[in-house]
């Protein structure tokens, strides 16, 4: 049996992202957000929506770049406590201990601390009613070697705990079950 809930946003889990902004020491910000979400491959497209009373929307409207900033179980209290307080009164990278790096392509900074940064040039902002939607063009990624295999190149980004989103509550992804295309493998 099932019962019908009102419409809302339902599509758990996200992934809790910290997008950081500003493209002085001045104007750097970072902000909590879970509405976040690849749209294409080629070229690599990505969005992020905001709510425009947010400080971090006109620094972003003004410069038209961020970094996406994966989070880890290690960097959940910042993820929520950037979610929660505000750019206006706080240097959120001074309070939570996080390091503003440079990015390569982008003006504003990357976080060190996080296992994956995705520099983002917005290309669109699409206003949905409560939030707005920035379509961005990923112009690099930054990983941290740590999570590469240097035999093959590859990233195991599963361990580094990253944390996800569901409906108010923050989780570190789980076990891994299968991988891409497992389900119809030929088998030996």
């Amino acid at each position: 049996m099932k019962t019908d809930w009102k419409p809302g946003t339902m599509i758990y889990p996200l992934p809790a992202v910290l997008v950081s902004c500003g493209n002085t020491p001045e104007e750097y910000n970072i902000i909590t957000v879970a509405w976040v979400g690849t749209i294409c491959t080629n070229p690599p497209l990505c969005y992020i929506s905001l709510r425009p009373e947010r400080h971090s929307y006109e620094i972003i409207k003004k410069n038209m770049e961020f970094v996406i900033n994966l989070t880890t179980e290690d960097m959940a209290f910042a993820t929520d406590w950037c979610g929660v307080r505000s750019g206006k009164k706080y240097d959120k990278f001074k309070e939570c201990k996080l390091t503003p790096a440079k990015a390569k392509t982008v003006g504003c900074p990357i976080i060190e601390e996080s296992p994956l940064s995705i520099e983002c040039r917005v290309k669109e902002i699409v206003s949905l009613g409560s939030h707005h939607m920035f379509i961005a063009e990923v112009v690099n990624v930054k990983a941290d070697n740590k999570y590469i295999d240097s035999e093959t190149g590859q990233m195991n980004l599963a361990a580094s705990g990253l944390l996800t989103y569901i409906h108010g509550n923050y989780y570190e992804i789980g076990n891994k079950i299968g991988k891409f295309g497992w389900s119809v493998e030929k088998k030996a």
